[in-house]
């Protein structure tokens, strides 16, 4: 898979001609509504062909296979695929072996060189005996080479028809599936959320489903609720138990906690309380994971940070969602939503206080548009990627790329004379996003959020990791 950025005098045609790639899968990979309008900054990601494949309509996985000369299995295995009745128009599909016909002069080790794998790989999947003696013009199945594995956990707040169709079609690249969100009450009750639809499609995935639990009531986190719930032992007694019917009656296989704006006098009583909860969990096979605010250092100030303790936290739960966006919010200036230089700044501390292997990168799947000059009060719209190129699209403006952020944005002027500045993801960023996980030997990544189309991540995400499923 190549990520190509779209230049003056581009135009589809010769990008595919360029990689001798196919037109239509590069269309479907890409989810072009218009193939014919490409803007000069825009980053596509281009199937390579005899190593990925498009799922056109009226594909099966088994003719797929049948027309590549390999196993439905093999095919299955290699895309996490469960059901192998599932495909759906666009996901590409990562080929298990390369076929490779012999040139004059080459060798075993020469090919293996070339495609990133070695010459054992390659005599036992052609029951090649003596690997001195290859000849010109037999064919070879190369093995694809071989990719880090890494969890990822993706949150959705859509969680019933909606959400349940893109969990079904994007089920395969995920490790955990996080629905947003059950709340606490003061009694230890919990909010209801009619999950029922999500749940189903994530079990037919094999994707592991996390009970999210907030002190988010009515589009706010409430300080004053987690301090009643973290200051009073009986309620969170009561709370555990009101927890694990739930997670008993819906097939949940752990829970991640995401208090916010937490009182720092209160740091302690949350360690204890997840203290509580892990010895409660953990016999059950049950995971227990926190969302922690992005900190660069211990004592940093602020009621976002301070009750969030890396270390303790680090050393009681399984694992840690780290969240590195949000640089860029609504109710701030134009920003990147996660620059890679803040995203880098947060895991060098995080690094030290938590092992590599508990932390999950947060990775967001949205961008957002501000109006400019920028005034304080106004709020920022969120954008798709897709509604981000549409918009340079129609204004007629070249996507620009900040390397020391690693991110696409660009400006224009709506109808009414009034300034705009857009901050997004692209295939670039996402590549970026992945290389820091790979440097920093992290568990894996966590997106926020799904819903927001982001057709360029998944096949950005296959080139780089196979995904752990439990």
């Amino acid at each position: 898979m190549i990520i190509h950025v779209v230049q003056r005098g581009d135009s589809l045609w010769s990008i595919a001609q360029l990689y001798r790639a196919d037109l239509q899968q590069i269309i479907l990979l890409n989810q072009l509504n218009n193939p014919n309008i490409l803007v000069i900054g825009q980053a596509l990601v281009i199937p390579e062909p005899n190593k990925e494949y498009v799922v056109r309509q009226g594909d099966t996985l088994w003719n797929i296979a049948n027309r590549y000369g390999i196993g439905v299995q093999d095919l299955a295995e290699k895309n996490n695929i469960t059901n192998p009745s599932l495909l759906f128009i666009g996901q590409m599909l990562l080929l298990p072996y390369y076929n490779y016909v012999v040139q004059p002069g080459d060798s075993l080790w020469e090919i293996a060189n070339r495609f990133g794998t070695s010459v054992s790989q390659i005599a036992e999947a052609n029951n090649i005996e003596n690997t001195g003696m290859i000849d010109a013009g037999m064919f070879l199945g190369i093995p694809s080479p071989q990719r880090p594995v890494k969890e990822i956990n993706a949150y959705i707040t859509q969680t019933q028809v909606e959400g349940a169709q893109e969990v079904a079609a994007l089920g395969s690249h995920f490790t955990y599936l996080s629905p947003f969100t059950y709340s606490i009450k003061a009694d230890g009750t919990l909010t209801d959320l009619n999950d029922q639809a999500v749940l189903e499609a994530a079990d037919k995935n094999n994707v592991s489903p996390l009970l999210v639990i907030t002190n988010f009531i009515q589009g706010d986190f409430d300080s004053d609720l987690v301090a009643t719930f973290l200051r009073d032992p009986d309620i969170q007694d009561t709370f555990i138990e009101n927890l694990l019917a739930i997670i008993n009656s819906k097939g949940y296989t752990g829970v991640n906690f995401d208090f916010e704006y937490v009182y720092p006098e209160d740091k302690e009583n949350y360690n204890a309380f997840l203290r509580k909860v892990v010895s409660r969990l953990r016999p059950s096979g049950l995971t227990v994971s926190t969302a922690l605010a992005p900190k660069v250092r211990e004592d940093q100030q602020g009621l976002l940070y301070e009750a969030h303790d890396y270390k303790t936290q680090g050393e009681i739960v399984d694992f840690v969602v780290v969240m590195t966006y949000e640089w860029g919010w609504a109710g701030g200036p134009p920003l990147a939503i996660a620059p890679i230089n803040n995203v880098r700044e947060v895991l060098d501390y995080a690094v030290t206080a938590i092992p590599p292997d508990k932390i999950l990168m947060g990775i967001p799947l949205y961008g957002r548009k501000w109006e400019i000059p920028w005034v304080q009060g106004t709020t920022a719209q969120t954008v798709s990627t897709q509604q981000a190129i549409q918009l340079a699209a129609r204004y007629g403006v070249t996507i620009e790329y900040n390397e020391e952020y690693q991110s696409p944005f660009f400006q224009y002027t709506d109808e009414n004379n009034q300034r705009h500045e857009v901050w997004f993801e692209d295939a670039r960023s996402a590549q970026a996003k992945y290389e820091t996980i790979e440097e920093y030997g992290l568990r894996g990544g966590s997106y926020w959020v799904l819903g927001i189309p982001f057709p360029q991540n998944w096949p950005i995400l296959q080139r780089n990791f196979k995904v752990r499923k439990l």
